[in-house]
């Protein structure tokens, strides 16, 4: 999606990712982080049949946000794509020396256009609000053995995870509710580990990590189904 004088309001599917503690490396370390966490996104991409090269991406040293082309089945993305980036993570971080590779991830579909300086709309904002969010930051300070924490939008939540087309199952999530420059945005971060299912439990959990039926992510603020349905 390129802006080219002309306004078209597009639905798209968008992700937004950042490397905690970034500011705290020194320039060799930030490049190699960067390249890293692209090597990352490539591998989960193709694990899902996608091609990086293909995403309209605005990037920053520390992540970018990334609008996917039209037609993307968002099941893939919000699960199997995120199950690929965590074991990517993994192994980058088996030989990662002084800096571990530890990144936040953010997903949302909603209504966008281009612009000479990026996507405009709501669903650009949505992502990077959910993707600072403070519950999602504390899960990677509070849980040192984590290397990803996963939001994604209640829209996304409700209209893709629920389905049961998602390779994360919902249960393995806790609803937040965040509040950014006065407005409200309601999200649902994975608190189990994203794995595999592969017979040691929904989220490929052997040895008693946090898993699906765990608590809510460390200060969040959790609202069941009925009372974020109400709001």
């Amino acid at each position: 999606m390129k802006g080219n004088g002309n306004t078209q309001l597009a639905y798209r599917l968008l992700l937004a990712v950042d490397i905690q503690g970034y500011s705290k490396r020194d320039t060799r370390e930030q490049l190699l982080a960067q390249r890293r966490l692209s090597d990352a996104l490539d591998h989960a991409a193709r694990g899902v049949g996608l091609d990086r090269g293909r995403w309209d991406k605005q990037v920053g040293g520390d992540g970018e946000l990334a609008t996917l082309p039209d037609g993307i089945d968002p099941a893939p993305v919000a699960g199997d794509f995120v199950i690929g980036l965590a074991e990517a993570l993994r192994e980058v971080n088996r030989d990662a020396g002084r800096f571990r590779l530890r990144v936040r991830l953010s997903l949302h579909h909603g209504t966008l256009t281009a612009g000479p300086f990026g996507p405009a709309g709501d669903a650009p904002i949505v992502v990077q609000r959910l993707l600072d969010a403070a519950p999602l930051r504390r899960l990677l300070v509070d849980d040192a053995d984590r290397d990803l924490a996963y939001v994604v939008s209640d829209s996304l939540f409700e209209d893709v995870v629920r389905t049961g087309f998602c390779a994360l199952p919902p249960r393995a999530f806790q609803a937040i509710k965040v509040t950014a420059k006065g407005a409200a945005f309601r999200g649902h971060i994975l608190t189990g580990r994203a794995a595999r299912r592969d017979g040691r439990g929904d989220t490929g959990d052997p040895g008693g990590e946090r898993g699906p039926d765990a608590g809510p992510a460390p200060g969040a603020r959790v609202l069941d189904f009925p009372a974020l349905a109400s709001r």
